[in-house]
């Protein structure tokens, strides 16, 4: 791995305390879905993945096998790529395979265990790849390592709809942040999950298997282990389902009876049905995602999508 180990740092969070209590006296109660994303959090995402039911990655995957050339000659020669939350890193090699010498590749990811460990096979397919990992919540300002090409174009690969985590307004703040990190002559490569039939939504986040549901009351998991919190999983239920004014997907754990959980010596009551929001997953059309990027700088170049038009990748530059 080289220097893979010295350049990333920390994958601590100490606003993880702050952002769960703050969290818990909203209402209705809510959590960031970005630390869903523990060791455990990160594996049964990836599992997630791979169920029938959950046609994102897979569609997604296809786009990028059957036009990662056409992206790359868009894009062109000695880009430095770079990918926020780059979890295992599979989608990037489609890039990596197509792009014509590219100057680096510089993943950032909240989980620096879970990152590093993908990083290893990436280093060994790609010996010649400059590698620059950054450890970082992508959501906050970060800096890419000194070492990077200065002189290479910036291009941002963002995949996965993780676009649709956030609400319009934080939707609007990340991509302008994004339209300031690769600079006037840069790109962001951006997946996005578009709208479509409410049940292939719903199906896609209640999958027969049972993982999205331990995916979501890991979370709980997690806050008892790091902040040494009570939640008792077994009482609280998984549900998602379509917002279709909002045009997105809620993800919810659902308090099956009266009960106070303790954490930090806080004490945070639940009323039976009372909902804890754990993720929104909203849904774009091409008016909405071309007015977003409008707004922060960015404009639509192109566009690549499935046979359904089910899940689209758009390539958007500066203007």
């Amino acid at each position: 791995m080289g220097a893979i180990a010295s350049d990333a740092v920390s994958d601590t969070t100490p606003d993880f305390l702050d952002d769960v209590l703050t969290g818990l006296q909203r209402r209705p109660k809510q959590i960031a879905p970005k630390y869903f994303y523990d060791r455990a959090g990160s594996d049964l995402f990836d599992r997630i993945c791979d169920l029938p039911e959950y046609y994102p990655t897979r569609t997604e995957l296809s786009i990028l096998e059957c036009h990662a050339g056409d992206m790359a000659s868009a894009i062109g020669a000695n880009a430095l790529l770079i990918e926020p939350g780059c979890g295992g890193c599979t989608k990037v090699r489609y890039l990596l395979d197509a792009l014509d010498q590219p100057a680096g590749f510089v993943p950032v990811e909240i989980s620096g265990e879970h990152m590093l460990e993908n990083l290893a096979p990436l280093r060994a397919q790609y010996p010649e790849l400059p590698l620059h990992p950054v450890c970082a919540d992508f959501t906050q300002p970060f800096e890419l390592p000194t070492a990077c090409d200065q002189n290479a174009r910036r291009v941002l690969f963002f995949p996965g709809s993780t676009i649709g985590n956030f609400m319009p307004r934080e939707a609007e703040d990340l991509m302008c942040a994004l339209r300031d990190l690769v600079g006037s002559d840069g790109m962001l490569l951006l997946g996005v999950d578009q709208v479509k039939q409410t049940l292939v939504l719903e199906q896609a986040y209640n999958d027969q298997a049972g993982v999205t549901a331990a995916f979501n009351r890991n979370l709980l998991h997690r806050i008892n282990t790091e902040l040494e919190a009570d939640f008792r999983l077994e009482n609280f239920r998984h549900k998602a389902l379509w917002n279709a004014h909002e045009q997105r997907i809620e993800m919810h754990l659902v308090s099956a009876q009266r009960q106070r959980v303790h954490i930090d010596g806080h004490g945070i009551d639940f009323q039976p049905g009372e909902t804890l929001i754990t993720e929104y997953s909203y849904k774009y059309t091409d008016a909405r995602l071309a007015a977003l990027a409008t707004t922060c700088g960015f404009r639509v170049r192109q566009r690549w999508t499935d046979a359904r038009d089910w899940f689209a990748i758009y390539l958007l530059d500066t203007k």
